[in-house]
């Protein structure tokens, strides 16, 4: 698994799931945390408690993703709302984030007291889904950090001339040239999209500083990661931050 290299308060806690050591066979194998891809049931649910006890969280936050701007504030009643983003200001609440190319972000505040889980892919961030979960928190971008997990890259990730001109109309409305995220494919009239970059200009543009992570590429690395774009029918990786209760923090 990886743990987010970022300066979040120490009561936050960040981790985000490879696709080995888990109880899935192929081609979910192994540790797919998704219950809507055609995985056995008892497998998912065989990993999601796997994934409870290596945090210590009890309670969870999944959503039904469905490449939307919709960011929702956690309830922990047990449901799966359709959403693309969750923050949440309690403790013990586990906000999980499913993915197998789209990016996805999570966001803390410097203080330490509200959290946040975002699904980005090209939909999400063309439809303003980090503006929309940084206004979810109740501190200025400027207060705000932010981590970006395994993602597809831009030498695996290519789109067709509609995708660019959404995105530079975007930057546009934010006052800003955001063509240096597309170079030009082998493929004529089609260009390689960088999410990451995509991501760090939207939440620039919100305000945020401070900007973490970036650098995988889920597409290249099938031994690490879920892909939909190279394998189709496969699983997800969960990308999860909570707030550590005050009761389970060791004494300072």
């Amino acid at each position: 698994m990886i743990t987010p290299d970022w300066p979040a308060p120490p009561n936050v806690h960040a981790l985000i799931t490879e696709r080995s050591g888990g109880h899935s066979a192929p081609p979910f194998n192994s540790f797919n945390l998704a219950t809507h891809v055609g995985d056995q049931p008892t497998s998912v649910a065989a990993n999601r408690r796997q994934l409870a006890d290596l945090t210590g969280v009890r309670r969870w936050q999944w959503l039904e993703q469905i490449h939307s701007a919709l960011v929702i504030t956690a309830n922990a009643d047990g449901s799966t709302p359709q959403a693309d983003g969750a923050t949440t200001r309690e403790a013990g609440l586990a906000l999980s984030i499913l993915t197998a190319d789209c990016l996805p972000v999570l966001l803390c505040n410097t203080a330490g007291t509200q959290v946040g889980a975002v699904h980005a892919g090209w939909r999400g961030l063309a439809s303003g889904i980090l503006a929309a979960a940084v206004a979810r928190f109740h501190s200025p971008g400027s207060q705000l950090l932010a981590y970006l997990g395994p993602c597809i890259s831009q030498t695996a990730f290519e789109v067709g001339p509609e995708v660019r001109q959404v995105f530079l109309a975007l930057g546009r409305e934010y006052g800003a040239d955001w063509s240096y995220a597309f170079t030009p494919s082998p493929r004529p009239d089609h260009w390689l999209a960088d999410l990451y970059s995509l991501a760090r200009g939207q939440l620039q543009a919100c305000g945020l500083t401070h900007v973490y992570g970036g650098g995988y590429c889920t597409f290249s690395e099938p031994e690490r990661f879920f892909s939909f774009r190279r394998d189709g029918q496969t699983g997800r990786m969960a990308s999860v931050i909570w707030l550590q209760e005050p009761s389970a923090r060791n004494p300072s």
